[in-house]
């Protein structure tokens, strides 16, 4: 379920300028998953409703963050735990409607929760062996007039030179029949790290802490050019959706946790008319490429 980082939601100074076309992993992924779904959010706009689990799995991800901010021997479950309540109020303080998901007597239990998850990644990796080169990396690069852009939750690089991405979920690993598509964000990120730097990384890691496991992928040149020419077909379905105003819905197993499933045809729904100047709004670099943290 997706969760917009308040802290994160606007790249930083030096990031290439507005308004050349942008797309991040998110809203490719959207539109791989259902046309229809890119078009409510991205043209529609229709915010997505908050819920406790996608807060705390934006929780999750900050602390996991900030444990990089002490020394080595102090990176310990304990002391990351520990970071759980000032790293709520801070989410409190920049988004209010936030305090209303938790109520003051469930304070306690939800936190335990966060906790867990935060607990259950000291057993997947080690932080006092691990100094990240970044952590929320912003990236971009420009492919054929379109920025690639997106934050990337950690990344690792040894001291000769090899790269890892890092990105974790608070969900479980997906069934195998649905890594691929899980694989996707972090392939996107590879791909922006190489036409950026030159660089193909080392290995993409995903750490699943609903159930303590690790998902690992080495990729070369070509499943980037692969992913390239894929990124290419998405942006241009997108466009050509754009123009038509055909945004049909695809039907999958995802169907079940839609947020706007009221809304399909699919399931006995009508989408909202088409905003004016819907194809413009389609491409909108401030929606397309919204630089977003899937929180699963």
């Amino acid at each position: 379920m997706p969760a917009t980082r308040s802290d994160r939601a606007t790249p930083p100074a030096g990031a290439l300028p507005e308004p050349r076309p942008a797309l991040s992993p998110s809203r490719a992924s959207d539109f791989l998953q259902c046309p229809l779904l890119y078009r409510l959010r991205v043209v529609d706009r229709l915010p997505t409703p908050p819920s406790p689990a996608a807060a705390r799995g934006t929780l999750v991800h900050s602390v996991l963050e900030r444990v990089f901010d002490a020394p080595p021997a102090q990176r310990t479950p304990e002391s990351a735990v520990g970071l759980i309540p000032q790293a709520w109020q801070e989410m409190v303080e920049r988004d209010p409607e936030l305090a209303a998901l938790v109520d003051e007597s469930d304070r306690e239990s939800w936190f335990a929760a966060a906790g867990r998850l935060v607990e259950k990644w000291f057993g997947l990796e080690d932080p006092t062996r691990l100094e990240p080169a970044h952590r929320e990396h912003f990236v971009e690069v420009e492919l054929d007039g379109v920025r690639l852009r997106g934050y990337i939750d950690r990344l690792d690089v040894a001291p000769t030179g090899e790269v890892r991405v890092v990105d974790y979920k608070t969900g479980r690993a997906p069934h195998p029949q649905f890594e691929t598509q899980a694989l996707f964000q972090m392939r996107f990120y590879a791909l922006v790290l190489w036409r950026s730097t030159g660089v193909v990384p080392r290995m993409l890691q995903l750490v699943y802490l609903g159930n303590g496991e690790l998902v690992r992928y080495l990729p070369d040149e070509d499943d980037l050019l692969a992913t390239e020419r894929k990124v290419r077909a998405v942006w241009s379905a997108i466009s050509a959706a754009a123009e038509s105003g055909d945004w049909r819905p695809r039907r999958s197993a995802l169907c079940r946790s839609c947020d706007f499933r009221e809304l399909c045809p699919e399931f006995g729904g009508t989408p909202p008319p088409l905003p004016a100047h819907s194809a413009q709004r389609a491409v909108d670099p401030k929606w397309s490429g919204e630089p977003e943290v899937v929180v699963q």
